[in-house]
């Protein structure tokens, strides 16, 4: 009988110990020390690999976890709760390591990569456009194939790794008992749900102030190296809500004074008006320690009417577009909102809106898929009548992949031909974008010289040839528009610089390969400003606009169309009498002299650039106080009243 007792071992003591009814502490609630131990260490290496990741170095990630003026602590406090919270859900010790791990390190990824194209961290409003880099992705990787090869193998390694992990992790992981996964719940779900309390930046915290955790909204860049990337990336999730600015209410805008002019007989000879953005257009013999064969863009050149400080660089196209068409500013949104996929929702005042008022058809080209940034539904908020799409329109010869500029001018050209009314036309290009891989072209009519890669060469001599094209057929329109019995404006600009990455570096243009989103004036023009040409079969070219912000283009746009307009000329002539940058922060001055941090120092908001503001917001996401006297043509297409 003695020898059939079960001898208990030393660690069988020490689980009876701990297991005793009597122990009632936190041990007792979480199961054990060693997983706790063990979690805040796995907890510590994924931030450090997380920050690791995203800043592309180790430097400064040692201060950021060990600062106490800085939210690193915090931010593992907040992990470790995460993954006890997730333990308890799953029922085994440590398999939230493999649901926390990629969810961690993936974003991470994708915000470095993010930042070496397009200058900026990932917001959580990217994961809104998922479908569109998916879409690019065939082209990105053909101008890299090993690394298209890379990512394939990775990816399969990374999935069968999964696999295994999961498969061991569910055999050879501890159970966690019911008792001990409600009593672990109850303990780490309201601490976080505290911590989650702290993200809405909009609103003082006298917690968050004391854990030094201080949103920095206001420069992005800083924000993600001050707070980490995990802190910085939840700050942004309540972007989408838009606060009215200070001040907002009937009252206010109902004080705005409207120009009386505008509501004069307009003398226009209602020209067909032609609008378009070129992808990527931009100058390459700006580029310093570089020379090609010839001027790839001499026709553009010479009736060139000053430049577009582009709000982006490299990418994020719709954010132009959307100022371009409703005279909007993307300085008044949050900091990396997207408004086309995610405040157009409702009918918006554009320029469709106000030609249609004035007995104008209004049709959007693009030859790219309808849903790729929302714009078919986009266009049909902001007035269009039709949308001609990839999906509509004629097949068209390509450059690579993408539907050649000849081909939509072509299109261009027919469309506003066969036109029984007069036209708004706008149009994006697509032959321009990125990246520029080798060989796109039969044959590249301007030759690169200078101490560049040979990569850097061959991306440049393809953007270069595209760039080549994109003036051969804009000389094309501009000779057929002089042809016409119509009177005919054609507005041409470039929505950003192209991304040509290394070209920048190793051509000192820049010192990085993307630019910057604050420094000096002259930095900033220098990395923002693409080639504007505005001109009309009659007045012929409007040559001293000098360099505005694309929500100043439609001032310009109906002043050469010959109308007028209480926002579009009235509100915006206004602005450009004093400003002709309206940049998040900086403004810069007629006289070419820049306004920093307008929006965030001490000095107050300039009075025009309030009433701007103002109604952008009511119109946007207010009560639209402002739409009868300042957006009659919108009140005309959009009778009905905003939703509450």
């Amino acid at each position: 009988m003695r020898n059939s007792v079960p001898k208990i071992t030393a660690a069988g003591r020490t689980k009876l110990v701990l297991s005793r009814p009597s122990r009632w502490n936190l041990t007792r609630f979480l199961g054990d020390v060693r997983p706790l131990l063990n979690l805040t260490l796995v907890a510590l290496l994924l931030i450090v690999c997380t920050e690791w990741i995203a800043r592309g170095s180790l430097h400064d990630v040692g201060t950021f976890l060990t600062s106490t003026t800085r939210p690193g602590i915090t931010t593992l406090v907040a992990v470790v709760l995460v993954l006890l919270a997730l333990d308890a859900v799953l029922g085994r010790h440590y398999q939230s390591i493999l649901i926390a791990a990629p969810i961690l390190l993936v974003p991470a990824f994708m915000s470095h990569q993010k930042q070496l194209y397009l200058s900026d961290p990932l917001y959580p409003s990217d994961l809104l456009f998922g479908r569109q880099i998916l879409q690019l992705l065939p082209a990105m990787l053909k101008a890299q194939p090993l690394t298209a090869v890379a990512l394939v193998i990775g990816l399969i390694m990374a999935a069968a790794s999964a696999v295994l992990l999961w498969r061991f992790c569910r055999d050879h992981a501890p159970v966690i008992g019911r008792t001990q996964r409600v009593l672990r719940l109850a303990l780490v779900i309201p601490p976080l749900v505290g911590l989650g309390s702290l993200m809405d930046y909009s609103q003082n915290s006298w917690m968050r102030d004391r854990l030094n955790i201080i949103p920095m909204m206001w420069d992005q860049k800083e924000n993600y190296r001050q707070n980490g990337f995990l802190m910085a990336l939840a700050f942004n999730i309540p972007m989408a809500k838009v606060s009215a600015p200070a001040g907002y209410s009937e009252n206010t805008i109902s004080d705005i004074v409207s120009d009386g002019s505008a509501y004069a007989v307009n003398y226009s000879t209602l020209p067909d008006v032609i609008m378009i953005m070129s992808e990527s257009l931009w100058d390459p013999t700006r580029l310093p320690n570089v020379s090609l064969s010839r001027d790839p863009m001499p026709t553009i050149r010479s009736r060139q009417s000053g430049h577009v400080f582009s709000p982006e660089f490299g990418g994020m196209t719709a954010n132009v577009e959307f100022e371009a068409l409703t005279g909007f500013s993307n300085a008044f949104l949050p900091y990396g909102s997207i408004p086309y996929q995610q405040y157009v929702r409702q009918p918006v005042p554009s320029l469709a809106t106000f030609f249609r008022n004035e007995g104008y058809s209004a049709i959007a080209i693009h030859p790219f898929q309808e849903w790729f940034w929302n714009r078919r539904e986009v266009y049909k908020s902001f007035g269009f009548e039709e949308f001609r799409s990839e999906e509509t329109l004629p097949a068209m010869e390509k450059r690579g992949i993408f539907a050649s500029d000849e081909a939509l001018t072509s299109e261009i050209m027919q469309t506003v031909d066969a036109a029984e009314s007069p036209l708004f036309l706008f149009s994006v290009t697509l032959q321009g974008h990125g990246p520029y891989e080798p060989n796109r072209y039969a044959a590249n009519t301007v030759s690169v010289n200078g101490s560049l890669s040979e990569g850097a060469t061959d991306a440049l001599a393809t953007y270069t040839q595209g760039v080549s094209e994109a003036d051969d057929n804009f000389a094309r329109l501009i000779e057929w528009a002089k042809n016409r019995e119509r009177d005919t404006v054609i507005v041409l600009f470039g929505d950003h610089l192209p991304p040509l990455g290394q070209v920048y570096v190793e051509s000192g243009h820049m010192a990085d390969m993307v630019a910057t989103r604050r420094a000096p004036l002259d930095t900033m023009k220098k990395e923002h400003e693409t080639p504007l040409v505005v001109w009309s079969s009659k007045t012929g070219l409007h040559n001293r606009i000098g360099t505005i912000s694309p929500s100043l283009l439609p001032y310009h746009v109906l002043k050469t169309a010959g109308f007028d307009d209480p926002f579009y000329t009235g509100i915006l002539g206004k602005v450009q009498a004093s400003y002709s940058v309206i940049d998040r922060h900086m403004l810069m001055e007629k006289d070419g002299s820049a306004v920093p941090d307008w929006a965030t120092g001490s000095m107050s908001v300039p009075s025009a650039i309030n009433e701007y503001r103002q109604l952008q917001f009511d119109m946007m996401f207010g009560k639209q106080f402002g739409k009868d006297r300042f957006f009659p043509g919108f009140s005309w297409v959009n009778p009905a009243q905003p939703s509450s």
